[in-house]
């Protein structure tokens, strides 16, 4: 099973322990979420490569009172238990040295999953003539706050899903979520 946070001797010296946990501790640094997800994505997709494995997304959320690095990886035929474990124990000293986050946080590794999150370009461009569903920050002008259909074109303003043989073109500022739909 993957390690959540730092559990390295090293980590355990540098930083204060922060309650009962023992993965969770105090890290230094500090940013933007965005800019330190750019951040250690430069820092740990050559090691993943390395790996043999893709570095699908990188994701700095904070959920309640918890923030997550959640790091994404992929590989042709599927991501296992085991290959999350190899990157973590890969990637943590990575993480511990550079020193980029100063809240406490887990790190968690882990596949895309069959339904994906598309957050990036790569991302859409992948995807195009597959089935999305975006989800928007709050209902449209038409009272919806969902749509489904074939993803057509994208651009830095617009989305273009093609639903019944409509097109219907979505505003990025607005979109909340895209995501792509597997039909069990």
């Amino acid at each position: 099973m993957p390690k959540n946070g730092y559990n390295n001797k090293e980590a355990k010296k540098k930083y204060r322990r922060v309650g009962t946990n023992p993965t969770l501790l105090l890290v230094k640094g500090g940013d933007k979420l965005a800019n330190i997800e750019e951040r250690v994505e430069k820092l740990i997709k050559g090691k993943i490569e390395d790996l043999g494995y893709e570095l699908y997304d990188v994701e700095y959320v904070k959920e309640g009172k918890n923030y997550f690095l959640r790091v994404y990886i992929d590989k042709k035929d599927g991501i296992d238990l085991n290959d999350c474990e190899k990157v973590n124990d890969e990637i943590n000293e990575l993480l511990d040295e550079a020193d980029y986050i100063k809240e406490q946080y887990f790190l968690e590794v882990s596949s895309p999953g069959i339904e994906r999150i598309l957050r990036k370009e790569k991302h859409l461009k992948d995807n195009l003539g597959e089935e999305v569903l975006i989800k928007l920050f709050r209902k449209d002008e038409k009272g919806n706050k969902e749509y489904q259909g074939i993803l057509k074109d994208f651009d830095n303003e617009v989305i273009t899903l093609e639903d019944r043989e409509e097109d219907i073109k979505i505003e990025r500022k607005n979109i909340a979520q895209i995501k792509t739909i597997y039909h069990w």
